[in-house]
C-alpha cells in the first residue's frame, strides 16, 4: 500500500526584510520526498507551530493562511489519488501534474502528444483517403481541447488515465460557452471521439472516456430559394462578368444539386449521353458516393455558354469558394433577395424544389449522393414547413368563412 504525506515548513534561509519566513511545502511517497516550493505565504518564526505545520493563534491572518495551507494539502492529496493506481505513479509526475507541465511518461502516452501523432498520420492521407478540410477540422478540435485543458485545469497536457466521461462532458460545455452552435459542438465531439477511440483501440487507454457519451444533433431547417427568387436570378441581366459567372454557377447548382467543390471539378468526361439525353455522372468529393443527374435545358445552356473558357480544362470557370460566396452577397442585393445567399444554398434549393414538385425521395437521394436517405428526408420536412406556412397565410384570407352550423 502506498503512503502519501504533505509537510509544510519554514525556509529560514530565505527570511524576508520584515522578519517573516516563507512557508514551503514538501510531499512524501513512501520513503521518497519531493520539494514542491513556496506556498506564497510567510509568517514570523515565533508564530509557527512546527509540530502541527500551521500558524499559531486565532487571528484573521492566521486563520486565512491555515485555510490556504489546508486547501493546498487537499489539492496535493487529490492529485495523488488520481495517480495512486497508475503504474507511472511517482513524485515527479505528481509535481508535474500540479504545476501543469508535461508529465514525464512514455512518448505518445499523453493525450495531446497522441493527438499530434494522429494529426501527422491524417495529414499524410490528405488527397488519398480524405481531403484537406477533414484534416483542418481535426486540427481545430485538437486546438480547442488544448485550450480547454489550460483554461479548465491549468495544464499543458494530461495522461490518458486522467480522462473521464466527466471531462468529455466538461469539454462539451466549454465549447458551448464559447458560443458554438449545438451541431458545431457535436461535430467537434464526434471528431474527438474518433481520435480517442483510436487511442483506445491502440491500447493507449484502458477505458474509453466516451463510453456513455451521447452525441446529439439538432435538426435545423435549411434555407432554400423559392420559384420566384430563382426567376429573379434568371431574369436579371448582369453586365459585370464576374457576377454573371457566379450567378450562372449558382443556378447550375440549383438545377443539378452539386456542391461547390463538385462543380469546380467537372470535366467533359463527366458528361455522358444515354438514350439521347445528356447526364452528369460524377462522385461526390466529400463521400466518394456516385451522383448522377439528368442535365435539363438550363444547366445545358450554362455549359454551352462557358465551353472552352476554363484554362485548366474544367467544364466551368470559377473563382475561389470564398470569392463566390462574397459575390453572391452582391447578387442578392441587386436582385432584392433577402436571404443569406451562399453557394450551398443552391444544393438545398435543388433538393427542396425537386421534392416539392413530386420527385421521389429515393431519386433525390441518389442525385444528391447522400449516404443515407435520412439526410434527404430533412428536405421533406422543409417542404412540409413551407406547406404549413402557406396554409397559415391562406387561413388569414378566409376570415369571412365560418364553421358549418
Amino acid at each position: 500500500m502506498q503512503t502519501f504525506k504533505v509537510v509544510f515548513y519554514l525556509r529560514k534561509s530565505r527570511t524576508k526584510a520584515d522578519g517573516t519566513v516563507p512557508i514551503y511545502s514538501r510531499i512524501y511517497l513512501n520513503t521518497d520526498r519531493c520539494e514542491m516550493g513556496s506556498t506564497g505565504h510567510s509568517v514570523k518564526e515565533s508564530d509557527w507551530d512546527e509540530r502541527k505545520c500551521r500558524v499559531k493563534g486565532k487571528s484573521v491572518a492566521a486563520m486565512q493562511t491555515n485555510r490556504s495551507l489546508e486547501a493546498l494539502e487537499e489539492e496535493y492529496k487529490g492529485i495523488f489519488r488520481r495517480w495512486e493506481y497508475n503504474p507511472d505513479l511517482s513524485l515527479e509526475n505528481i509535481k508535474a501534474d500540479y504545476s501543469g507541465g508535461i508529465i514525464k511518461v512514455k512518448k505518445g502516452e499523453t493525450v495531446l502528444a497522441f493527438l499530434d501523432e494522429y494529426l501527422k498520420e491524417s495529414k499524410a492521407e490528405v488527397g488519398i483517403s480524405h481531403q484537406q478540410s477533414n484534416y483542418s477540422r481535426y486540427a481545430l478540435t485538437r486546438k480547442l481541447f488544448a485550450e480547454f485543458l489550460m483554461k479548465q485545469y491549468g495544464k499543458k497536457d494530461i495522461t490518458f488515465n486522467m480522462m473521464s466521461l466527466t471531462m468529455m462532458e466538461e469539454f462539451d460545455k466549454f465549447m458551448r460557452r464559447l458560443g458554438l452552435h449545438n451541431n458545431t459542438v457535436t461535430k467537434r465531439m464526434r471528431i474527438m471521439k474518433t481520435m480517442i477511440t483510436t487511442a483506445f483501440q491502440r491500447g493507449k487507454v484502458e477505458k474509453n472516456p466516451f463510453d456513455g457519451f451521447k452525441l446529439h444533433y439538432e435538426h435545423s431547417d435549411r434555407g432554400f430559394l423559392t420559384d420566384d427568387e430563382i426567376q429573379k436570378l434568371l431574369k436579371k441581366e448582369f453586365k459585370i462578368a464576374r457576377l454573371r459567372l457566379v450567378r450562372d454557377l449558382f443556378i447550375f447548382s440549383c438545377f443539378t444539386g452539386l456542391a461547390f467543390i463538385d462543380v469546380v471539378g467537372l470535366t467533359e468526361e463527366n458528361i455522358v449521353e444515354l438514350d439521347g439525353r445528356m447526364w452528369l455522372m460524377t462522385k461526390r468529393h466529400k463521400t466518394n458516393i456516385p451522383s448522377n443527374v439528368l442535365l435539363l435545358d438550363i444547366p445545358l445552356a450554362i455549359i454551352a455558354r462557358y465551353k472552352g473558357q476554363d484554362a485548366t480544362g474544367h467544364l466551368l470557370p470559377t473563382y475561389s469558394h470564398q470569392k463566390v460566396n462574397s459575390y453572391l452577397k452582391e447578387i442578392a442585393d441587386v436582385c432584392e433577395i433577402e436571404k443569406n445567399l451562399t453557394f450551398h444554398l443552391a444544393r438545398h434549393t435543388f433538393a427542396t424544389m425537386s421534392i416539392s414538385k413530386g420527385v421521389s425521395m429515393e431519386s433525390v437521394s441518389k442525385m444528391l449522393g447522400h449516404t443515407s436517405i435520412r439526410t434527404t428526408q430533412i428536405y421533406a420536412r422543409i417542404t412540409n414547413k413551407k406547406i404549413e406556412q402557406d396554409m397559415m397565410a391562406l387561413s388569414g384570407k378566409l376570415e369571412n368563412f365560418s364553421a358549418p352550423v
